[in-house]
């Protein structure tokens, strides 16, 4: 029996694969948060690795606080770059194999059409400049792994932006939302069944992968989605960027072009709006 190991196993995409391991009894799965596997303390992380021995690793944990990154820079990159340099190499050493989930932040927001693979990437923040450094370091290590880029991720589990609207919106009368940053939102439970997809297809094919789900939005329309799914009555207001300053930049347009995951693997991606109703509705 092959085993999977996911790391990051209590965020909101490890928590969703745990979910859908029912549906994998093929697998045996190990689901290590971070005291399992400490992507924050490179000295035991290879030997932590070992014990396990998985045939998979899906690796899901990272440091994701974008705006505390600008201040915590090296910590940022022990999580993101460093550790996944560790990681890889593992994969590489004892032939397991690996998918890493990166962002749509390693890109500077200037375009103005989807982005593939291929773009230019030129983070504009700390958080994304990490991501991109795991990014190399994973490929350079282990050119048989896979990274999927994401964008905007939400779940039933945890705290996110769609928990946080729908919060919001019951509770004030107005809230602002910015509506000058475009791209779509990614449901963490079709990521998770694209992943797995990926896992129990015929080939590996090695690479770098777009996921999100079908749409271009702003988080402006996304709240608005939220706002008639949800029935709230609360009014939205579309803001500039400009309005709502934060400590890290944003890229002002990453939309992700989803063609080649669909072309190689055959990947059905749901419309952002249908996935959110699910993940609202309890994630049946």
């Amino acid at each position: 029996m092959k085993k999977i190991l996911v790391i990051g196993a209590k965020g909101q995409l490890g928590s969703e694969l745990k979910v859908l391991s029912n549906n994998y009894s093929q697998f045996e799965w190990v689901f290590a948060d971070r005291t399992q596997v400490s992507l924050d303390n490179l000295s035991i992380l290879q030997s932590q690795l070992e014990e396990i021995t998985p045939d998979f690793i899906l690796n899901c944990g990272a440091y994701t606080a974008v705006d505390k990154a600008e201040t915590e820079h090296e910590l940022a990159d022990i999580v993101n770059h460093l550790a996944v340099a560790i990681i890889a190499q593992y994969t590489k050493d004892h032939s397991v194999k690996l998918i890493h989930i990166s962002t749509d932040y390693v890109f500077d927001g200037t375009s103005a059409v989807a982005l593939s693979e291929e773009v230019l990437t030129q983070p504009v923040n700390v958080y994304g400049v990490t991501k991109r450094a795991g990014e190399l370091a994973c490929l350079k290590a282990n050119p048989d792994a896979i990274i999927i880029r994401t964008s905007w991720v939400y779940s039933r589990f945890g705290n996110n932006f769609v928990k946080t609207m729908q919060r919001l919106l019951q509770e004030r009368d107005t809230i602002s939302v910015v509506n000058d940053q475009i791209g779509s939102p990614t449901y963490a439970a079709d990521l998770a069944q694209a992943m797995m997809t990926i896992v129990t297809a015929p080939d590996w094919i090695a690479g770098i992968y777009n996921y999100s789900n079908e749409g271009e939005i702003s988080w402006y329309d996304f709240v608005l989605a939220i706002q008639e799914i949800g029935g709230y009555t609360c009014e939205v207001k579309g803001i500039p960027s400009a309005a709502y300053p934060t400590p890290a930049k944003r890229p002002a347009f990453s939309l992700l072009d989803k063609s080649k995951i669909k072309r190689v693997y055959g990947i059905v991606v749901p419309d952002y709006k249908e996935s959110l109703a699910v993940c609202m509705k309890g994630g049946l």
